[in-house]
């Protein structure tokens, strides 16, 4: 099979096009011929941070695609079954056209969600989700800033946010303010033309997920007994958030950072939303599976809006 594999020579490190061995299912596992992956951050930062390369070194978390068979012991699903899933825990390994993973770590798909459209959802959507729901307990009525709402799990996060009954303040570039006010935010700010730190303004709860500022000016707009929620950002402010966080959080103030993890309910949640329409994923571009390298590049830079999707075996529908 074809799969776009991760290779360190000397100081050199490059995503390959290779040949490699078809996996065989073990006991519960299940082969899924894979229709369409996406990008996320847990698939760069490895490569950049030089740690966490998977075993196969094949990176790729979401996948969408067929189950083509199962192992002896496998229950939930049955060859033909279209299957959405994160199998960051299970390896990685969906920039390929097969991979075998624990059946527990996947999802149907619901026929109404076209496979680019669902390959978008299962890492960001329910990171987002999680961010929103568990860590930053947000509910109805509250003023939520969301900064960094034009990526992955920006786009995502405002939806929910708006669908959970929040007042949104989004925070993005230029590029992304008119299609962020369409996701449902209240209000819009472009970060190259106002910082929202000096603004005196104050809310109840902040996701940051591509916030570049200290976690003391995140502190400072909250209101008594609000909650900061660090989802993403440099490594050197995930790391600060990590080691001081706890610190910070003395008094009524919480600051927090959440580390994302799959959730099959989850997941099945976030696909419910989006095959009612009340969400839906925003893909910024396609690429081949032979492009792998180039998307990477690319959503690494920062220049995506919303997702990036890798076609594997073309089963397109509109987005």
């Amino acid at each position: 099979m074809k799969a776009i594999v991760y290779e360190k020579v000397k100081s050199s490190k490059a995503l390959v096009l290779r040949d490699v061995a078809k996996p065989i299912p073990a006991t519960r596992e299940v082969l899924v011929r894979i229709h369409a992956a996406s990008v996320n951050a847990l698939d760069y930062r490895p490569m950049q941070m030089g740690v966490g390369i998977p075993k196969s070194r094949i990176f790729g978390a979401d996948i969408v695609g067929m189950v083509e068979a199962v192992g002896r012991d496998a229950t939930t699903f049955k060859p033909g079954d279209m299957v959405v899933g994160d199998i960051s825990g299970d390896g990685c390994g969906g920039f390929a056209e097969y991979v075998a993973v624990d059946e527990k770590v996947l999802a149907l798909k619901p026929s109404a969600i076209f496979d680019e459209l669902a390959a978008a959802l299962p890492v960001a959507a329910v990171t987002a989700l999680q961010a929103l729901r568990d860590k930053g307990e947000v509910k109805a009525g509250m003023s939520l800033l969301i900064y960094g709402a034009g990526g992955g799990v920006g786009t995502y996060a405002v939806q929910l946010a708006s669908y959970l009954g929040a007042q949104v303040t989004a925070v993005c570039s230029t590029r992304n303010t008119a299609l962020v006010r369409n996701l449902g935010a209240s209000e819009v700010i472009d970060y190259t033309s106002e910082d929202i730190t000096t603004s005196g303004r104050l809310f109840d709860r902040i996701i940051a997920i591509n916030g570049y500022h200290r976690l003391s000016a995140y502190k400072h707009l909250l209101t008594p007994h609000g909650i900061f929620v660090m989802v993403g950002g440099s490594l050197k402010q995930i790391f600060t958030s990590l080691l001081f966080g706890s610190l910070m959080s003395v008094g009524s103030k919480k600051m927090r950072t959440l580390a994302a993890k799959p959730n099959r309910e989850d997941l099945e949640f976030v696909l419910d939303l989006v095959a009612s329409g009340k969400i839906h994923p925003v893909i910024d571009r396609c690429y081949p599976l032979e492009q792998t390298a180039e998307a990477m590049s690319y959503v690494s830079e920062g220049h995506a809006q919303g997702k990036m999707v890798i076609t594997v075996t073309s089963q397109s529908g509109p987005m």
